[in-house]
């Protein structure tokens, strides 16, 4: 048998040990940021069901999560890009109902000052 095939142990096919599994046991896991996930979850709830209310959840979670990121060890929670989309959904739909309300403020607005003069 080729000597290629054969482990540092001198059994073909190696062994557990020769693997290098026993780093990657060694390693603590990498966990996903719950907050981040909350933050991503109600971003994209706030467009379907719960409109001001979500996105407020979606853009606190958000900011939470990233200073929680970004306070851990490098590489031990993952979900920034949850956390940062989350961020984006419940910005831009706080920004579309803002827009919305001044739209139908000026347009309301407009009318009942308009509607006030008598045009005869």
């Amino acid at each position: 048998m080729d000597s290629r095939f054969r482990g540092n142990d001198g059994y073909i096919g190696g062994s557990l040990w020769d693997s290098g599994l026993e780093k990657d046991m060694n390693t603590p896991a990498r966990t996903t940021s719950t907050t981040a996930i909350v933050s991503l979850v109600f971003g994209i709830i706030c467009w379907v069901a719960i409109p001001f209310i979500g996105a407020i959840v979606a853009i606190v979670c958000g900011h939470v999560a990233r200073k929680e990121i970004g306070s851990a060890p490098p590489g031990s929670i993952d979900g920034d890009g949850m956390a940062v989309a989350g961020l984006i959904l419940g910005y831009l739909h706080l920004a579309l109902v803002a827009a919305f309300l001044v739209l139908v403020f000026t347009v309301l607005g407009g009318l009942a000052f308009f509607g006030h003069f008598h045009w005869h």
